[in-house]
């Protein structure tokens, strides 16, 4: 997998595949923060420290493989124009805080984008590790192995009684966040959601938008994640969110009945509706696209649509950003031509669905 590669496709390799409860859960991710022992952290270093710690990575670990995890591509954040950051950012390859710190930042991405390693972020290293569907313990044993393989060669920052160090506070002990991404338009169309995450946070977790903190659950995309790293071991902090998010599965599926049920006619018009404003727009706004993009996938859940498939709609939600769509039209484009040509891939992307 090249750099061009990494820009060029909307979606990911790994989420071409199903996981469990995929038509609720879209993704589970594992992330974990280290410090390199005897360094000072990324928020109060100096460029030439930090620098020494990029340069590490990339000798120690550029183009090797752990597992079936292949071939990682080294990324500084200086090669990269302003475009080019925010395509990785909205395949959630980087955070927007790493995409910031261009002089000393870089990441690690696997072939398969399924795992990479945010260098100099707030934390020397981040490892994000990601898995289809709702495959939260597959994640985390996933993840300490690459974490073991990582550190062979590195001496992380811990502390017996505190546990992982970190930049933040709220990191400390643990330095992992679990977070699951779900689509749940039923839960958002009967506002039943509005009361659920007030809720969800008084359990320790934290409910945001597609792309974490300060973010909008644009589409009805919410991530949920873990609020507390210390005091608790990873595999209690993993059950207490299966066990939330098997809830919201379990509130989703009884809202799309009920909708079924109660309102099947109307719920038919919203979703074709949507779908009529996909394939013949000649402007969209991303709210609105994501809003249209969210009904048809409740549709083709629902089996009321049948001839697109789920992968298509995850592509657009990517293709469809503006990063992505600069990308594709090598040229930096104002809000208005970005609204032209996102409408027009959405109307190529499904007629070539229906030959």
């Amino acid at each position: 997998m090249t750099l061009q590669q990494f820009m060029n496709e909307a979606i990911s390799p790994w989420m071409r595949c199903d996981g469990p409860d995929s038509d609720i859960v879209l993704s589970s991710r594992i992330r974990l923060a280290r410090n390199f022992a005897h360094a000072a952290y990324p928020i109060i270093a100096e460029k030439e420290e930090l620098g020494k710690i990029k340069e590490f990575i990339k000798k120690e670990y550029e183009h090797q493989s752990f597992q079936e995890y292949e071939d990682f591509q080294f990324v500084p954040m200086r090669d990269l124009s302003a475009t080019e950051k925010r395509v990785l950012v909205e395949k959630h390859l980087i955070s927007p805080h790493l995409a910031k710190h261009a002089d000393t930042a870089a990441s690690l991405i696997s072939k398969s984008e399924q795992v990479s390693v945010m260098v100099n972020e707030e934390d020397h290293i981040r490892i994000q590790l990601y898995f289809p569907g709702f495959q939260l313990n597959k994640a985390l044993e996933k993840a300490f192995e690459f974490d073991d393989w990582l550190e062979e060669k590195i001496n992380y920052a811990y502390d017996e009684t505190r546990g992982y160090l970190t930049s933040c506070p709220t990191n400390v002990g643990t330095g992992m966040r679990a977070s699951v991404m779900m689509h749940l338009p039923a839960l958002t169309i009967t506002q039943q959601i509005n009361r659920m995450i007030p809720a969800i946070n008084q359990l320790g977790l934290v409910v945001r938008g597609i792309y974490g903190e300060g973010s909008e659950a644009v589409g009805n995309v919410f991530q949920i994640s873990n609020q507390i790293t210390l005091g608790k071991s990873e595999e209690d902090i993993v059950q207490d969110l299966q066990s939330v998010v098997g809830q919201l599965i379990e509130q989703e599926r009884t809202a799309r009945n009920k909708l079924m049920e109660q309102s099947s006619t109307r719920l038919e018009d919203r979703i074709y509706r949507s779908y009529g404003v996909l394939e013949y727009s000649r402007i969209i706004e991303s709210t609105e696209a994501a809003k249209c993009l969210s009904n048809v996938r409740l549709g083709i859940d629902l089996g009321m649509i049948k001839d697109v498939s789920k992968s298509i709609l995850n592509e657009l939600m990517v293709l469809t950003q503006p990063g992505f769509l600069q990308q594709y039209a090598k040229e930096s484009l104002t809000p208005k031509k970005r609204d032209v040509l996102r409408a027009t891939l959405i109307r190529e992307r499904l007629q070539l669905e229906k030959k």
